[in-house]
């Protein structure tokens, strides 16, 4: 088994205090939007941190502190453990898997592609990500030699194709999560739209025979995107008739006003009323297939997926947007997100099974630590102690994992136990 030390990622649309707080951190100085536990080659965890690291290098995001061991102490508010120096970053994930990919993924998965299938991440959104779209493998794998031959650098802002990799993914709320996800029927957009009665959403219905391609391109394409002024219209009609309690989807509404307060003229707003509204509540889960138009909102989630930072925007963002590439590989089927139950192993464990074969997600809620839980994954598997501390157990290894701490377990450390106290993630392929 290996320490691993995740990596955060400072998008605009994170916050100072709800991840490093969810494990037991002061608030940090910059902005910590993600902290990704992978070997995706554009921020591989860190393998062979020490058993007092943090549970990422907090050098970037508590930058005003005078030293390590000050830094560290002021992090672990309320922590008995002494704060020790920070591991050097020797190696990281991708690259102990590269030197040993048999006995990290086991011989199935080093055969098929030799790399994790899986990103796991812990996700804080405290205003809304960009309205966007994960491509399938086959058009990640077009679209990454497109962009190759065009000679577009594969770290260039107007990059979309980072890797070819498809890029489904799995949200389980840790807090309430709202997003939008998928379209919705005709006769839904029909019902949302109507009685706002703006010269934007008239036009809009009178393209719904045409179908959910004509709709969008209509918002979001440059030639026929609209005004800022029409778009303030919807705004204020959607207002309007929530204050009213006439609204025929309230939370569709709610999501207008509070996109509109960060993205006053971008187009997106007025497309949110075409997506279906998802609230998740703690423990609960939704599942984005590859090609569905989607925005996470707000909320603290973990967030599995196919090892990819394939993104293509449309809206709601100050990054690249590519809305032709979009509309070319975005599904246009009505269809209702996808909610996915758990099947429940134990009392103590719960997995959630994605339908793709890159990963699968299991939660532990371990309530007795003298009762030890065998998990039936095997292969390369990624442990996050979210609270409390678990001993880890293998035939040739046991490690102690505290809130705020992770392990990358190997293949080849075969069966996996966990006795404890506390809540633990535990990504795995099936």
């Amino acid at each position: 088994m290996l320490r691993l030390q995740g990596r955060a990622r400072g998008y605009e649309w994170g916050g100072n205090g709800t991840i490093p707080a969810l494990f037991g951190y002061s608030p940090a100085e910059m902005r910590v939007a993600e902290l990704w536990f992978g070997a995706h080659p554009d921020d591989p965890a860190i393998v062979g941190a020490t058993a007092d690291a943090p549970l990422f290098d907090p050098a970037q995001f508590y930058p005003g502190s005078p030293g390590e061991d000050h830094r560290l102490k002021s992090m672990r508010r309320g922590r008995r453990r002494r704060a020790t120096h920070l591991p050097a970053p020797t190696e990281d994930l991708r690259a102990y898997i590269a030197r040993q990919p048999r006995q990290a993924l086991g011989d199935s998965i080093a055969e098929h592609d030799g790399e994790l299938p899986y990103l796991l991440k812990v996700i804080a959104p405290e205003c809304p990500l960009s309205l966007q779209v994960h491509p399938s493998r086959e058009q990640a794998r077009e679209g990454f030699a497109r962009e190759d031959a065009a000679g577009i650098a594969r770290d260039s802002a107007v990059r979309n194709y980072r890797d070819r990799n498809h890029k489904p993914e799995l949200a389980y709320a840790l807090e309430p999560f709202e997003a939008i996800a998928g379209f919705r029927t005709t006769r839904r957009i029909e019902g949302v739209l109507g009685g706002l009665d703006t010269k934007l959403t008239n036009e809009l219905l009178s393209y719904i025979e045409q179908g959910i391609s004509a709709l969008f391109s209509r918002l979001l394409a440059a030639e026929t995107r609209p005004t800022g002024e029409e778009i303030s219209e919807v705004v204020e009609a959607c207002g309007e008739r929530l204050s009213r309690g006439l609204s025929p989807s309230p939370r569709a509404d709610r999501i207008v006003t509070i996109l509109a307060r960060q993205y006053p003229n971008d187009p997106g707003v007025v497309a949110s009323l075409l997506l279906n509204p998802v609230s998740l509540r703690p423990g609960e889960a939704v599942f984005i297939p590859a090609g569905t138009v989607h925005a996470y909102l707000s909320g603290t989630a973990v967030e599995i997926m196919a090892s990819s930072d394939n993104v293509l925007r449309a809206g709601l963002t100050h990054k690249h947007v590519d809305v032709p590439e979009l509309l070319r590989v975005m599904d246009t089927s009505a269809a209702p997100p996808i909610r996915i139950a758990p099947e429940r192993m134990s009392e103590a464990v719960s997995t959630f099974y994605a339908p793709v074969d890159d990963f699968e997600l299991s939660t532990l809620h371990l309530r007795d630590a003298t009762a030890i839980e065998v998990l039936r994954a095997r292969g390369p598997r990624t442990v996050v102690c979210l609270e409390g501390a678990a001993e880890l157990i293998t035939a040739s290894d046991h490690e102690m994992l505290n809130t705020g701490q992770a392990m990358f377990v190997p293949d080849s450390d075969g069966q996996l136990a966990i006795r404890g106290f506390g809540e633990l993630i535990v990504a795995s392929v099936p």
